[in-house]
């Protein structure tokens, strides 16, 4: 009876045991099986695979926007990475990767960063350079953190002969009630301009003006200032004389609201083969959140972003990257980040998905085809103080209809589907504008299609995808389909809502896929690319906070993933090319060595990203028409520069089942 009841107790003992660590036995269980079970050749050849890159302490940083150069390194951009301290210490940085030295002394490299690029824009030009323009000015300030009044001011000045005249911060000026603010910002204010009356002997004045925000010297109420914008005059302190008369500042209201981030002039150029940035002309706007485009003549059409003192600006401006410098192009209003995309036709396309700063009501944003050659600032004003385009001046803006769900329309992705040529445009997932909306929901699972080629182009629905989602990644394959893949149910992960996704879209089906889930949840600061060996790289995420409850401050995930897709797991050899042109005019033939010429079924000359917010414009495949000979294949490049931009691609041979070559860059180059 002893022994019975010592080993009752026994079992009773290992019983109580056993339930109180079983939801950790199963758990590890659970995970050892998710391990073997993604693990499996078979499970590889149709999920794919991801792995993380192995990257050293030092060169760890919050990547914000990534780039993939033509040396086929990937530019990784972080400047302050939305990191107050650092933009306080000027800490800005670069990294530049090359995933051809794997584990090597020279596969990451720090790269000297002269501003804070957080939040710029980026386009790679025709000679294969990156320009990256605007960035940071001065970080927001909550309402609850604002001490003492502030607005945007423009110091003007009407004397046609002078020079250029300089404030520096902290520039006094004075309001007619006897308040005093004191600029935050250099700035520069030139000469006013002489234009002609048709009266011989006279001309008229016309008023130079330059942004500068300011805030008052004392806190609290006493610097508050309610007037209309523009109707207020205040008086530079310091001047005497004409400098007096002709130099002031006009402004409004003073208040003490929230104060949003500010951009910066800047632009610079990175250099792929000496690895440096280098100084160009400044833009005439300060910008934060851009969006910039290629245009057929090498151009680039930039748009929107918040400007020095914090307001969206509809004074666009294109670079010339022959001259490195700026001029005024056609004003119109764009929210923050527009997905802009160049058209055959040299038109450019607004899918109406954008990330960051604008109004949400589809009036004001709608999608559409923008003819910006025909373009004379047809821009209006609302009476709430936001851009739109009146109906009766709609001539070099066509809205496309059809979008559903336009009111979640912020932080979704935008593609320009494969192949390029059949010029259309897919929208995927989304959210409200800000952190919610009443009566919205927080993210979309939907998808929407657009045909550009049609008479009177309009959205449709397409399959929606597996989860609802703002910030998706969506990247083009070789193979013709599109890789879609994290994002998160709520406003930067809010409530732990990273979803833990990845999907692949196939067009000539007009369905998604199931693909091997990351490991890593990712939301805003996010972004993915492709890579010239067919995988693709998935890297940021800065959640706003760091538990469900959110009672934790949200960390930036500085770790990377790489998705190998099924085509490098179906247990097919890749083809390769051995040899070929390295150059190539627009319109002309290129032969191309490889002893696989047999095997390859298409060829397609894909655009390297370059993407921040998962908003990306840059990225584009192109199908090339080609014809075996006995040493390879020539193909025939496309005459049409709206089509090809001219710059550095990746060419691919993709055989029947989809394998791809590794690629093979190709710089296409315009008329000489």
């Amino acid at each position: 009876m002893s022994r019975l009841r010592k080993h009752l107790v026994g079992a009773a003992v290992v019983t109580a045991i056993l339930a109180i660590n079983l939801p950790a036995v199963a758990g590890f269980a659970t995970e050892k099986w998710r391990d073997y079970s993604i693990n499996r050749d078979d499970y590889k050849a149709t999920h794919g695979h991801w792995t993380f890159l192995d990257v050293p302490e030092k060169f760890k940083v919050n990547a914000i926007h990534a780039a993939l150069l033509h040396t086929g390194k990937v530019l990784i951009v972080a400047g302050s990475g939305n990191n107050a301290a650092n933009f306080d210490k000027g800490t800005f940085k670069t990294v530049l990767w090359d995933p051809a030295r794997p584990g090597g002394p020279e596969e990451f490299k720090l790269i000297d960063t002269p501003v804070d690029f957080f939040c710029a824009g980026h386009v790679v030009l025709p000679d294969g350079k990156l320009l990256i323009a605007g960035g940071t000015g001065r970080f927001e300030v909550l309402k609850a953190k604002v001490k003492r009044a502030a607005g945007a001011l423009v110091i003007k000045n009407e004397d046609p002969d002078a020079k250029p005249r300089e404030f520096h911060p902290g520039t006094l000026l004075t309001a007619p009630g006897g308040q005093v603010y004191r600029t935050l910002a250099h700035v520069s204010v030139p000469p006013a301009r002489k234009a002609e009356t048709g009266v011989p002997g006279k001309v008229r004045i016309r008023p130079s003006q330059t942004k500068v925000f300011a805030e008052a010297v004392t806190e609290g109420a006493a610097g508050l200032l309610t007037a209309p914008a523009g109707s207020v005059k205040f008086e530079i302190q310091g001047l005497r004389g004409r400098e007096k008369r002709d130099l002031y500042a006009m402004g409004g209201s003073m208040t003490l609201d929230k104060q949003d981030f500010q951009g910066i002039r800047d632009a610079y150029e990175f250099d792929p083969v000496t690895e440096r940035y280098t100084k160009v002309q400044d833009m005439a706007e300060g910008r934060w959140y851009p969006t910039m485009t290629g245009l057929p003549d090498g151009r680039v059409m930039t748009v929107s972003g918040l400007d020095v003192v914090g307001q969206i600006t509809r004074d666009n401006e294109i670079y010339d990257p022959g001259t490195k410098t700026w001029r005024p192009g056609p004003k119109r209003f764009f929210p923050t980040y527009p997905a802009l995309f160049l058209l055959e036709d040299d038109t450019l396309f607004f899918s109406g998905m954008s990330a960051g700063y604008g109004p949400g009501q589809l009036a004001l944003r709608p999608p559409g085809i923008w003819d910006y050659r025909r373009d004379t600032d047809r821009l209006v004003k609302t009476p709430g103080g936001v851009g739109g385009v009146a109906p009766d001046e709609m001539e070099a803006f066509t809205p496309v209809p059809g979008l559903p769900q336009p009111e979640l329309n912020e932080t979704g992705a935008s593609v320009l589907l494969p192949p390029a040529q059949d010029q259309r445009v897919m929208v995927m997932g989304g959210g409200p504008v800000g952190e919610r909306q009443p009566g919205l929901p927080n993210a979309t699972a939907r998808t929407a299609i657009v045909d550009l080629t049609e008479a009177s182009p309009r959205y449709v629905r397409g399959p929606d995808l597996s989860d609802p989602v703002r910030y998706p990644n969506a990247v083009l394959l070789p193979d013709d389909t599109v890789f879609s893949f994290n994002g998160s149910s709520d406003y930067r992960g809010r409530g732990a809502s990273d979803v833990l996704r990845a999907e692949v879209y196939r067009p000539e089906s007009n369905s998604f896929h199931e693909a091997a889930a990351p490991a890593v949840g990712r939301n805003y600061h996010a972004e993915g690319l492709l890579l010239p060996d067919g995988r693709v790289l998935g890297m940021g995420s800065d959640p706003l906070f760091g538990d469900k409850a959110g009672s934790l401050p949200g960390t930036f995930d500085q770790r990377i993933e790489i998705y190998t897709p099924t085509y490098l797991h179906n247990g097919e050899k890749a083809p390769v090319f051995t040899g070929g042109r390295e150059s190539v005019l627009l319109g002309r033939r290129a032969g191309f060595q490889t002893p696989d010429a047999a095997r390859i079924h298409q060829v397609r000359l894909m655009r390297p990203s370059a993407v921040t917010h998962v908003t990306d414009v840059e990225q584009r495949s192109i199908r090339l028409d080609f014809v075996r000979v006995k040493t390879g294949i020539i193909a025939e490049i496309p005459s049409n520069p709206a089509l090809v931009p001219p710059g550095w691609y990746m060419l691919f041979g993709v055989t029947e089942r989809g394998t791809p070559s590794p690629a093979r860059w190709v710089h296409i180059r315009g008329e000489d």
